[in-house]
């Protein structure tokens, strides 16, 4: 098998991993906070950060769109004056923390996305979130580290390659953001 014949063959096994059980109640937890008019705050760090703002754009536009009903979701890496004024001026593992101190309220949701789990800011703003009575979701890989013991509910990718973490974790995203898109639409 050539590498890409592999690397197909590893994320197909790590997709079969996947726990669809609990995709369907962070759809539930989603759907209820929509309901409810609670905020839906993201963060995650690089190709993670990445897929918490492409999440949230599928969900504010795609599942949002020309519905009554509509998502009040940001990513928490999306302020970057803010973003670099507390890593500069307090440090870099506070960034997600101090911004949830000014907007997250108790039954909001915390959904937080880390290939290893072991994310310094993000373990904190988790630890923050529950603190204060937030929904947690947390979005792992390898062995989940901090944030799958953390996270009220958490999807985790037991795979060590953070390439097939990162695919998975957007396929997850995805698979959420279609819901609301697709299923919502019938």
């Amino acid at each position: 098998m050539n590498f890409f014949e592999n690397y197909r063959a590893d994320l197909i096994a790590s997709l079969n991993t996947l726990d669809v059980g609990g995709i369907e109640k962070a759809v539930a937890l989603l759907s209820d906070a929509r309901a409810s008019e609670k905020t839906i705050f993201l963060a995650g760090n690089g190709g993670s950060a990445a897929s918490a703002s492409h999440f949230v754009c599928d969900m504010v536009k795609g599942a949002s769109y020309g519905r009554k009903s509509r998502f009040r979701i940001i990513s928490l890496n999306e302020n970057i004056g803010t973003l670099t004024a507390y890593s500069n001026d307090v440090g870099y593992d506070a960034i997600f923390t101090e911004q949830l101190k000014n907007f997250a309220q108790p039954g909001d949701v915390f959904m937080a996305i880390s290939g290893s789990g072991n994310s310094p800011n993000v373990v904190q703003a988790m630890e923050y979130a529950n603190q204060i009575g937030c929904k947690t979701i947390g979005l792992s890989g390898r062995n989940g580290g901090k944030l799958a013991e953390l996270a009220q509910l958490n999807i985790h990718v037991p795979n060590q390659h953070m390439g097939r973490i990162e695919d998975v974790h957007m396929i997850t995203c995805h698979m959420i953001a279609y819901y609301f898109m697709e299923r919502e639409a019938e």
